[in-house]
């Protein structure tokens, strides 16, 4: 293994990651896609997401780490321990991004992980288990749907013959365009074996800013409901119809997408923490002309909560509140629940590892939930599975702007290569 030898600090506690390393990794990377703006566009199965790849792989050799790739084109960087025939201790993301996305989401994942394996290198540390490192393909979905396509392969949650069918708006297949690139491999997907996982992440919202924490212990994923809306009433010319002779679809309409919006505020959980989100994102009105009353309108509703019992909780609120103003004007209101994602709380092991590491360390940190998917949802049907969350500058992610400060940077770093030390154990000690 290429190791630099450093001394080993006097005592475990003391170690730290090589933070100037670990971010001009973010900034080579981000090289890749790079765009005017100062973002990256490198959407999954391009040569650029390619390029990326090979970066990592390259990078994974150099630290002397061994390169396996899925049938999906997940990889997975190795690092051996002194008992390999334990289980790995994972950590992981991904590397595609939005079409304007940022330098971090999902690649500070990777990198982090693979920070945490030069820093081991760098001070000729052995775990007793083995340490990898992942990037999952797809992540983003904005290319090819599903969303967090090669973990929910890996997991099981749909097959590879439903990923590999998939097909961007050009016609260009999933299997096509991974064996373009060179990264369909030969594992099957789910067969790698994985002792437990951790992720961490740019928050991509402003709580732990808006707390001035530096660690987000993220608890779980919320769970989620989306629903398209129709409220049918009847067009009209909007000059001899009287206001009380109507049947204005746009105004129950926006009556309903008000109760959405105060939904999320009646379901606390029952500790007092609300974590209930209510949005309306998407709005079609018909016709959409200047001088005729809206006789339909199509809306999006997008339900979010800490525990399947309180989404099941707003489902029911929300469709009763329907029921009440279609009775009391008249207008049919129709809502179909079109896609559902489990809430998936974290294991209470890997949630108290972060948390020791961020206590150890000295950082300010807090309870978090993640209101965004993440490939460690997929994870935690397998083993036990946490995320470490830092601030991200004003909340901002899916943005070329998006930023995050180096000091935090180091930190979540820290924090996972203590969480991952706890986890995997060191030889002799």
């Amino acid at each position: 293994m290429d190791m630099k030898l450093e001394p080993r600090p006097e005592k475990l506690q003391d170690l730290r990651v090589d933070g100037q390393r670990l971010w001009d990794s973010l900034m080579e990377l981000a090289q890749i896609g790079a765009t005017p703006k100062g973002g990256v566009c490198r959407l999954t199965l391009t040569d650029l997401d390619r390029q990326g790849r090979d970066l990592v792989s390259r990078w994974a050799r150099e630290a002397g780490l061994t390169v396996t790739i899925d049938k999906i084109g997940n990889g997975f960087l190795r690092r051996p321990g002194r008992n390999n025939s334990l289980p790995p201790v994972v950590t992981g993301s991904h590397i595609d991004t939005q079409p304007t996305g940022g330098k971090f989401d999902g690649n500070y994942g990777v990198l982090a992980g693979l920070e945490v394996v030069r820093t081991l290198n760098d001070h000729g540390i052995e775990t007793e288990a083995p340490i990898e490192v992942a990037w999952w393909t797809n992540e983003e979905g904005s290319r090819f749907v599903p969303v967090m396509m090669g973990s929910g392969v890996f997991a099981k949650a749909f097959t590879l013959e439903h990923a590999y069918a998939a097909k961007d708006a050009d016609g260009k297949s999933v299997r096509d365009e991974l064996e373009r690139i060179g990264y369909i491999g030969p594992e099957e997907p789910g067969e790698h074996p994985i002792g437990c996982y951790f992720e961490t992440h740019i928050e991509q919202g402003p709580v732990l800013e808006d707390h001035g924490k530096t660690i987000g212990v993220v608890t779980g994923v919320l769970g989620i409901r989306w629903y398209d809306c129709v409220v049918t009433g009847m067009e009209a010319h909007a000059g001899p119809t009287p206001m009380a002779l109507r049947k204005d679809a746009l105004q129950v309409a926006t009556r309903l997408m008000q109760e959405v919006v105060a939904c999320a505020h009646r379901h606390p959980q029952s500790d007092g923490q609300n974590h209930g989100r209510g949005t309306v994102g998407m709005v079609r009105v018909h016709p959409n002309s200047r001088n005729v009353i809206p006789g339909q309108v199509t809306f999006s509703i997008d339900l979010r909560n800490a525990t399947d019992a309180l989404c099941d909780a707003m489902d029911a609120d929300i469709r009763g509140v329907a029921a009440k103003l279609g009775a009391e004007t008249g207008l049919p209101i129709t809502i179909t629940q079109v896609s559902a994602y489990p809430a998936q709380p974290f294991h209470p092991e890997m949630i108290g590892a972060v948390a020791r590491a961020a206590g150890a360390l000295g950082y300010s940190h807090m309870p978090a939930v993640s209101g965004a998917g993440h490939d460690a949802v997929y994870m935690a049907r397998l083993a036990p599975a946490g995320m470490i969350f830092i601030p991200c500058k004003d909340g901002i992610s899916h943005n070329e702007i998006e930023s995050a400060e180096p000091e935090h940077i180091t930190a979540g770093a820290n924090v996972l290569l203590h969480a991952m030390l706890e986890r995997a154990g060191v030889a002799g000690d």
